[in-house]
């Protein structure tokens, strides 16, 4: 696949409108939201021009700065990593113990539940778009039992088999969970659209260096995430809530 078709590819992979539904979870954001009293509509700490809450930027900014460093750098980025190297030298075995380690992983039983779900939905829509034998060696493994499609490894095999290089993929998968992350705080914090973009965009800065280290360290996936995935737990104690997870 040439150059531009990879870039058009990873636009169509990223976008809201890929029918995925990740944005039915916010990966315990719900929960911690709530936690700390900030339900949507309240103000605690004073207003910003934009009309956002300082107290809910200063929220925002830590919880995307822990999902960059974290839980892209040190558990999904080299989970996708690790599985586009597997794609390219066809080691079956391999994605099929980094899809179960990935799995492992996340305490949260919803959690595992969701990136399986996506992982599902990610290779499913992919391989009816982009037919290739990669795809539907995974989509047949999947459906097997032989492979367990947790969100990270899915994306590496649906870039891997669309021609997107190592870098960009792990790139793109940062993009995606930094946006859905903040796709979610629109909907739970007193935020604005533009102060809520202008985090993103400081975090999206931050990818190229989070993926260099990662790439350095080029080590199996790790999680020591406390916080996020006590409030990953907790969001199926919520009375009422928006996300599933």
């Amino acid at each position: 696949m040439a150059v531009a078709d990879s870039l058009l590819a990873i636009l169509h992979l990223c976008d809201s409108l890929f029918p995925l539904g990740a944005f039915a979870y916010s990966d315990g954001l719900e929960a911690a939201v709530r936690e700390r009293g900030q339900t949507p509509g309240s103000d605690p700490g004073g207003q910003t021009p934009s009309g956002s809450s300082d107290a809910a930027i200063d929220f925002l900014l830590g919880w995307l700065d822990v999902t960059l460093d974290e839980a892209i750098g040190r558990a999904d980025g080299p989970a996708v990593w690790a599985a586009w190297r597997a794609v390219e030298d066809d080691d079956w075995p391999a994605i099929a113990a980094l899809g179960r380690e990935v799995v492992a992983l996340r305490p949260s039983l919803a959690a595992r539940k969701s990136s399986r779900a996506l992982g599902l939905r990610l290779l499913t829509a992919w391989s009816a778009l982009h037919p290739e034998p990669r795809l539907a060696h995974a989509l047949g493994d999947v459906r097997a039992g032989r492979i367990a499609p947790a969100l990270p490894v899915a994306f590496a095999i649906a870039c891997a088999s669309t021609g997107i290089g190592r870098r960009q993929s792990v790139e793109a998968f940062a993009y995606t969970r930094l946006a859905a992350a903040t796709s979610a705080a629109m909907r739970l914090l007193p935020i604005g659209q533009t102060a809520a973009h202008g985090l993103l965009a400081r975090a999206l800065q931050r990818v190229p260096a989070t993926v260099d280290a990662m790439a350095r360290r080029d080590a199996r996936p790790e999680s020591f995430t406390p916080m996020l995935d006590i409030a990953a737990m907790s969001q199926q104690y919520l009375h009422s809530r928006l996300f599933r997870s």
